[in-house]
């Protein structure tokens, strides 16, 4: 909420004024604390003018970042939800997780926590319910809200751009062959984390968002996808992998075949124990 209060006009001082409350804070001792303050001034900085959701930002961090950049209670915008009205598909059943389009978005002087999330709501309904994501949709027999969802889930598991098409195409391969997707990002999700490696107790967790032990999509999307992890949905790579890791930064490696990927996945934890390893050790001198 904002509220409007009278312009304070900072004093500001000559060189010359200066110098003189500096002498007067010397001789006068009850002035000694104002007259620091005075010469280092006390000007608020200006609020941001844009407020900026990345992809693959959570909702929840959304909320966050629109409590901090309005300077309003932590859980404000979060409680604003039944009030907004905002215009979510009826799968949504009113969360707009995957719905609060990541975009730049101004702020001007009357901007509410309703306003801005009613804003990227309606940037998300002008992207999906457009004609390539509508169209690419049917194309993979699924309905809007379901493609968003598998472009939620390639936003958090892509490791660059240029894998997301396949990834998308991994996610649908499995679902054609009606195998459950095993996503860490969406058991991390359940678990309300990020960027966490799964282990096998975390696998186990009673949550329909549980890809290992829960099949098809998850109730929702896990995250607010962009338009390249939108894109990849609706146009995934043609391929026939089932699996996929990360060994090392940019070489992610798809495959078909089971034994294949347990190689990798091996590989992958060696590299990882490596590099933990290597800043483990002191540095030199």
């Amino acid at each position: 909420m904002q509220t409007n209060t009278p312009s304070r006009n900072p004093i500001r001082l000559t060189r010359r004024g200066r110098f003189a409350l500096a002498t007067l804070g010397a001789v006068v001792a009850g002035t000694a604390v104002a007259v620091p303050l005075l010469l280092m001034g006390d000007e608020e900085e200006p609020r941001p003018d844009a407020l900026v959701v990345p992809a693959g930002w959570r909702a929840g961090q959304v909320y966050a970042a629109i409590d901090k950049i309005l300077e309003l209670p932590a859980g404000t915008t979060e409680k604003s939800l039944a009030k907004a009205d905002l215009k979510l598909p009826d799968e949504a059943e009113g969360n707009p997780e995957g719905y609060l389009f990541p975009d730049t978005y101004p702020l001007p002087e009357n901007a509410t926590p309703q306003k801005l999330l009613a804003r990227m709501v309606d940037k998300a309904n002008k992207t999906f319910n457009g004609a390539p994501v509508a169209a690419g949709a049917q194309r993979n027999a699924m309905n809007v809200y379901q493609t968003v969802t598998v472009a939620s889930i390639v936003q958090a598991e892509a490791a660059t751009k240029a894998d997301m098409g396949k990834v998308a195409r991994v996610v649908f391969n499995r679902l054609e062959r009606g195998m459950p997707l095993q996503m860490n990002s969406t058991v991390d999700y359940a678990l309300n984390r990020t960027k966490a490696r799964a282990t096998p107790a975390d696998t186990g967790i009673d949550s329909p968002y549980n890809s290992y032990q829960r099949m098809g999509l998850p109730p929702t999307p896990i995250d607010n996808p962009g338009e390249d992890a939108v894109r990849a949905a609706i146009n995934p790579t043609p391929g026939d992998w089932l699996y996929f890791v990360t060994v090392r930064p940019g070489d992610t490696r798809f495959t078909a075949d089971l034994a294949e990927h347990q190689r990798n996945v091996a590989e992958a934890e060696a590299e990882r124990k490596r590099a933990a390893e290597t800043s483990a050790q002191p540095s030199p001198g």
